[in-house]
């Protein structure tokens, strides 16, 4: 495939470096230094567009990709509320893109771990929810979209939770903490406590290489496809 990628950050190095190993071809990399590259006519030339930016960014270059008619693979988060327009635009023009707050394998297998538990946890009252989220000090969203990801899909599943926050306030929410520390890569925990115990599931991010990887395979996956998709498409979930 021919790649463009928008966003040279940690992860779109990291993007490249992958793609390349898996014989892939980087036509152009767009950045803050060259955005008035960073056209319809240019994004045309490639067959895939990864957009690994910033919130405030993302959903502008998306909807460049689709103006261009190029299959987009975003990874950014923090943009989720503008989701829908970009899902309409597909439904209704035939458009490609494929979305993720998580490449990482093991995190999509962690949120169907969460999505049953939560579910079990419905009829036992005595347990409170909490998640918690580690990343690196140059992740600029908190909570992380891996950690509101989880927390939807508890909301989903418990009747007595109906919204999360990062200052837990009333019991109808579900608390995030959300720690920026080092260089880490990426941790989420979900606990649920009670007097007498608590159960925990982890997912920890060894390196970027694993989301790195999620990331172009589900640009394989999304090749020559037209529609919205996420990681439960990639990985029949």
């Amino acid at each position: 495939m021919k790649i463009s990628v928008i966003g040279n950050g940690k992860m779109g190095k990291e993007v490249i470096k992958t793609a390349q190993e898996r014989n892939h071809q980087i036509i152009n990399i767009f950045d803050i230094e060259n955005k008035p590259e960073l056209t319809i006519d240019n994004l045309k030339k490639a067959d895939i567009v990864f957009e690994f930016t910033q919130p405030e960014f993302a959903f502008e270059n998306v909807s460049l990709c689709l103006d261009a008619d190029v299959a987009c693979v975003c990874g950014t988060t923090g943009w989720i509320d503008k989701i829908d327009v970009i899902q309409r635009r597909c439904n209704e023009e035939n458009k490609s893109f494929f979305y993720a707050s998580n490449f990482s394998i093991g995190v999509n297998i962690l949120y169907e771990i969460n999505k049953k538990l939560a579910n079990m946890m419905n009829n036992y009252p005595s347990y409170e929810v909490s998640i918690e989220e580690i990343h690196h000090i140059h992740k600029l969203d908190a909570p992380s979209g891996t950690a509101i990801q989880i927390a939807n899909l508890i909301i989903d599943e418990i009747d007595r939770k109906n919204k999360w926050t990062l200052n837990k306030k009333n019991d109808n929410e579900i608390e995030i903490k959300a720690i920026r520390e080092g260089e880490i890569a990426g941790i989420h925990k979900v606990k649920y406590e009670s007097d007498v115990d608590f159960i925990e599931i982890k997912h920890s991010s060894k390196n970027r290489k694993g989301l790195a990887l999620g990331a172009v395979l589900a640009a394989e996956f999304v090749f020559g496809k037209k529609g919205f998709y996420t990681m439960k498409d990639l990985l029949n979930i």
